[in-house]
């Protein structure tokens, strides 16, 4: 996928969990299903907030704000960025401890989409041209140069838009 393409991916993938707001109920947002797994709430919290700290380890690539390293990505990161589509994995432990999902509001929700939107603006132009070797570690993907930041908060954005529906469907059979 070019540069473009990925760029317009986001957007879309953005303007899909804002467009989802309105029509999911506000009764079943913060709705645990009831065979487990997170609310509408919680899923939003969660990839709103990883797209936040994904867009600051972007932004320090595009500034060479983090130790030149020849080091690259793990196994995982390989084929996560080769086929660009995340396994059904839990998240890693590291990232539930600092980033917990939470059942936040609509309202925080359009909030965080909207600071999402206005950091990834600033930020996509230098993305081109960052320094390759400039690198930032991801949990379990190893250590991403911008290029790779970028190509993960696209399909992080698009794999949660799957999940969304996954929730909608257990709430509905209930």
């Amino acid at each position: 996928m070019s540069f473009a393409q990925e760029r317009r991916a986001i957007e879309k993938a953005l303007d899909n969990y804002r467009a989802q707001l309105d029509v999911i109920p506000d009764e079943e947002f913060t709705q645990t299903p009831p065979d487990g797994g997170w609310s509408f709430a919680e899923v939003y919290s969660h990839i709103l907030q990883a797209t936040l700290a994904s867009s600051i380890a972007l932004e320090r690539c595009t500034h060479s704000n983090c130790q030149p390293t020849n080091k690259g990505t793990t196994l995982a990161g390989k084929i996560l960025l080769l086929f660009g589509r995340f396994p059904r994995v839990d998240a890693p432990a590291v990232v539930n401890e600092k980033m917990p999902a939470t059942k936040i509001s609509k309202e925080d929700a359009k909030n965080f989409i909207i600071k999402c939107r206005k950091r990834m603006e600033t930020i996509l132009p230098l993305v081109p041209a960052a320094n390759k070797t400039s690198r930032y570690k991801h949990p379990r993907l190893g250590m991403l140069n911008a290029g790779q930041w970028f190509k993960f908060i696209r399909i992080h954005l698009q794999h949660h838009l799957k999940q969304l529906q996954r929730v909608k469907i257990k709430l509905s059979a209930a």
